[in-house]
């Protein structure tokens, strides 16, 4: 019975962070996208697919560095300069879809262990995982890392982080895709 109750947890654990993602990349980016440049987001993310198929395979931002400044270029039509200023400096500090998920996280795990978490540790939660999700780097599992960061700040037991090891493999692919999608379109609107 406790096994299934786990499966159960973690499965709405995955469910908020694919709907936080899923949301923040359907409908938040494509709305900064059209406001600033009146392109259609959707085109604009299907002229980026190479890059964002690579993003999830491989779970790392920088590892596709190169096939989104080509796909900025080639396919979307941005120009050469914005590329090479926005996208380099977006797969370093730009990880909003990590910023969401250890958010997400760090929460999951504080109510796992029967952890209350008050507004002002909400707070703490998400200024500290942006500000942690910044200093991630591009590579796999990198929010892990930093997760421990965010956990220590919340007052949330570090051990916790075993909880969502089982999953976050999947999550990693996830956050990554959506990272890039962010770079893409901050690049655009640049």
């Amino acid at each position: 019975g406790e096994f299934v109750e786990e499966l159960r947890k973690t499965g709405w654990y995955s469910a908020s962070v694919l709907i936080g993602l899923g949301f923040h990349s359907f409908v938040t980016l494509p709305a900064l996208l059209y406001f600033f440049t009146k392109r259609n987001p959707y085109r604009y993310m299907v002229q980026m697919g190479q890059a964002l198929l690579t993003a999830f395979s491989t779970a790392s931002s920088s590892a596709t560095l190169p096939l989104t400044m080509e796909a900025a270029v080639d396919e979307a039509g941005v120009s050469r300069q914005s590329v090479d200023f926005v996208l380099p400096l977006g797969a370093t500090i730009n990880m909003d879809g990590t910023a969401l998920y250890e958010a997400v996280a760090v929460s999951f795990i504080a109510q796992s262990i029967g952890m209350g978490l008050p507004l002002a540790k909400l707070l703490i939660i998400f200024f500290t995982a942006t500000l942690a999700a910044v200093g991630a780097a591009g590579i796999p599992e990198a929010g892990l890392f930093t997760m421990v960061i965010v956990l220590q700040a919340a007052g949330v037991p570090v051990s916790g982080i075993g909880t969502i090891l089982a999953i976050d493999w999947f999550l990693d692919r996830m956050r990554t895709s959506v990272n890039v999608v962010g770079d893409a379109i901050g690049c655009a609107v640049v």
